[in-house]
């Protein structure tokens, strides 16, 4: 699938700057809207303002006040990034890139919502970062696709098979991101769209969520390839009309788009859903995206974002994830991105990310798979 072209320093450095800083952007609109997920726009305003949610709201942890905690959002979101990894890695064998890898990944973000703390019988790093050990309001489909709910044993005998639910909640699309951010010199903005599709499959069997995930990575993939945010969106609206059943999440872009036309508003925005199911929170994260679209009001787009009756967490992730890939981590606001939760981590596997798919094989050995690399991330 590669498209065989080398890539530019300039290109590179542009590449970077937009997988940081959509990784980075996304952490810091899921910890921006978590706070005030079930709140009432009235709530929101009476305590934020008419401008809605502009700075990091505490939450007390064991008598603390804590700024910029993380929720499952991006949690799930950095699994994706790491599997997504492990995935390349096991092109070694001669497999292809299993997509299936990332169920793997999903399986172990559970562990992270089971366990108090790593139990040292996983592979790789990130497993075993403790910080990841703490439950914020995980969705239930998530769970329930991964787990038995008595006794919480695992229920999966193999991975790669889609979820037998109807759901089509935005767990599957809020972790999305990364499969837009394999770099436009190697993968196909339809290998893209299909890949996230099927991995948001695994937890979410209703088509309407695997569409609103496949559509999130063509959109994040247009813009790793320097489009606007316009031309990005008739892109992702090219690929939609190519696919069965995609109705739904075509129509509530098509109203993002329209809703934008007339400007920003938290009337607006609520009039697109509330961001609990997936082509709503994608719409949402759109809308915002398009009324505040320079560098210079990122802030004001992911307060809008957020700002409202509904999923503001999963709706702020995503268009954190947006602003990132259109502008680079150079836009985020310094004042957000110091104090968000994981800072370190994401930007390592942002790194690391960059690193697989830009290396052209030189960290798995010239004599056979197995490196210190291959132990940091094994091909499953």
């Amino acid at each position: 699938m590669t498209t065989g072209k080398t890539p530019e320093r300039q290109e590179l450095e542009g590449y970077r700057s937009r997988v940081r800083g959509c990784l980075l952007g996304g952490a810091i609109g899921d910890a921006l809207g978590g706070p005030v997920e079930f709140w009432s726009l009235d709530r929101i305003q009476a305590q934020c303002g008419r401008d809605g949610v502009k700075e990091y709201l505490p939450e007390s942890v064991a008598g603390t006040s804590i700024y910029g905690r993380i929720t499952d959002d991006t949690q799930m979101t950095l699994f994706t990034v790491e599997g997504m990894i492990r995935a390349s890695v096991r092109q070694d064998r001669g497999l292809g890139f299993t997509v299936a890898v990332l169920h793997h990944a999903y399986d172990r973000w559970l562990d992270t919502q089971l366990q108090s703390h790593p139990d040292g019988e996983r592979d790789g790093w990130l497993i075993a970062e403790q910080w990841l050990y703490s439950r914020r309001a995980p969705g239930n489909t998530c769970l329930s696709a991964l787990e038995v709910p008595r006794g919480g044993r695992r229920k999966l005998e193999q991975f790669g098979a889609e979820a037998t639910n109807t759901s089509k909640g935005c767990g599957g699309v809020m972790r999305s991101a990364p499969f837009g951010l394999v770099p436009p010199w190697v993968w196909p903005l339809d290998w893209q769209f299909d890949a996230a599709a099927e991995a948001a499959g695994y937890t979410h069997g209703h088509p309407t969520g695997q569409m609103a995930s496949g559509a999130l990575a063509v959109l994040i993939g247009a813009l790793m390839r320097a489009d606007d945010l316009h031309r990005a969106i008739d892109e992702v609206m090219s690929q939609l009309r190519a696919r069965h059943g995609h109705a739904e999440v075509y129509q509530a872009i098509k109203q993002a788009t329209e809703t934008a036309r007339r400007g920003p508003g938290p009337e607006h925005i609520e009039s697109l859903g509330g961001g609990w199911v997936a082509e709503e929170a994608l719409s949402m994260a759109i809308y915002a995206s398009l009324v505040y679209p320079e560098p210079t009001q990122v802030l004001d787009a992911l307060a809008l974002s957020v700002s409202h009756s509904g999923d503001s967490d999963s709706t702020g992730a995503i268009c954190g994830n947006i602003l990132g890939a259109l502008h680079g981590e150079t836009a985020l606001p310094p004042e957000f991105a110091f104090e968000v939760e994981g800072r370190d981590t994401i930007l390592t596997l942002a790194d690391d990310f960059l690193y697989e798919f830009t290396s052209g094989g030189r960290l798995h050995g010239d004599y056979g798979p197995f490196t210190r690399w291959t132990d940091r991330y094994p091909g499953w």
